[in-house]
């Protein structure tokens, strides 16, 4: 029987290794994962107050109609009526507040669009695709289409 045993002694020192490193595991959890984490999903519940403690960056659709009212206009019935100013000419909440001390550049037509519009097989078939080499010769978008409402110009 003891014979059996000392054969084993490998299988031992396996399983104390498996066990100082599990235990070192739960340890190195409890002393670096926050304790809100968990609490709310699978994110630390925490992140929502410091996230309300970052200043606001974007300035929503409804403060780039009050100024430019013309920009809605051309958009009525378009296919990007729905999407909002900012997803294109980035978070202008400092512009919203004074127009005059942050003047935003336009986006690049050539890069932007392609974030949404570049082929992609992992895309629905029905939406407009292109690949720019064959597409449009290297010309920028804004070429032959209205960046707000898409129809060709």
């Amino acid at each position: 029987m003891w014979e059996r045993l000392r054969e084993s002694q490998h299988l031992v020192r396996a399983a104390l290794l498996f066990a100082a490193v599990f235990i070192l595991f739960l340890v190195a959890r409890a002393a670096l994962v926050p304790k809100d984490f968990g609490q709310l999903g699978h994110y630390r519940a925490g992140a929502l107050g410091d996230a309300r403690t970052h200043p606001l960056s974007f300035a929503g659709r409804a403060a780039c109609g009050e100024c430019h009212g013309d920009v809605v206009e051309a958009r009525k019935g378009g296919k990007h009526e729905r999407i909002g100013c900012e997803a294109c000419h980035g978070a202008l909440a400092s512009h919203a507040a004074d127009p005059t001390a942050a003047k935003p550049a336009p986006p690049d037509a050539g890069t932007i669009c392609l974030v949404c519009h570049l082929s992609n097989l992992a895309k629905p078939s029905g939406f407009p695709q292109v690949d720019p080499k064959e597409h449009a010769g290297g010309e920028a978008c804004s070429t032959c289409h209205k960046p707000h409402h898409p129809d060709f110009s």
